[in-house]
């Protein structure tokens, strides 16, 4: 067995398996370090491993809850072969690492769609949003901001799920998705302030009541 699929048989299997591997922290300095070791000594992959596969697990059970074990291992697979273009000017590795998963996500999705219709591959493959939805229903979301989540674009509602679900910054979920962080805050601004208003139907509150806050 090569090293890129040890790295991700360990890291699928049981869901409680995969969540004593690690916390949410990014482990900073350190995880930096290891990333870079690890284009010399793959072994000192296995930290970034452990650090991080608790988040990026929780992030493909929102998602897609009947295959995250097996997309967990396709995402350390990915990751540990393109551990060397890892840059930590442009983030971190928690940042970098779920990036890799976002597009194992949407290669997934997309591999669904298109499979045995050999047609190309449609936009909205990349913004699943009735699989999310069913998430947020199971977890007895409100169903007011459900609606209001889904009648948000598709990027501004990811950078809201990102922030609110996965604990990231602005500035990391914008590397996640691929915005300037600049970008990414006026969108989240401005997804914020719709949820709101749909939210907060008119009338609902009394004069100088709070406008209710959405998860940052």
């Amino acid at each position: 067995m090569t090293q890129a699929a040890r790295f991700g048989a360990n890291a699928a299997g049981p869901a409680r398996q995969v969540l004593g591997m690690g916390d949410a922290m990014d482990g900073g300095d350190a995880l930096v370090t290891a990333m870079l070791r690890s284009r010399r000594d793959p072994e000192a992959f296995a930290e970034v491993v452990r650090a991080l596969s608790s988040p990026l697990h929780a992030y493909l059970v929102r998602r897609a809850p009947s295959d995250a074990d097996d997309l967990l291992g396709e995402v350390w697979v990915r990751a540990f072969g393109a551990r060397a273009s890892f840059d930590p000017s442009r983030g971190t590795p928690r940042t970098w690492s779920f990036g890799v998963a976002r597009h194992v996500l949407l290669a997934h999705w997309r591999a669904r769609d298109a499979h045995g219709t050999g047609d190309a591959i449609p936009e909205q493959s990349s913004d699943p949003w009735p699989e999310v939805d069913d998430r947020l229903a199971a977890a007895a979301v409100a169903p007011a901001l459900r609606v209001a989540l889904a009648a948000l674009p598709a990027v501004e509602r990811e950078l809201v799920l990102l922030v609110a679900w996965e604990g990231l910054s602005p500035t990391e979920a914008s590397e996640v998705v691929g915005v300037p962080a600049a970008t990414a805050r006026t969108r989240l601004f401005r997804a914020r302030a719709r949820l709101r208003e749909s939210l907060d139907p008119i009338g609902s509150r009394a004069p100088g009541d709070p406008v209710p806050e959405v998860a940052s």
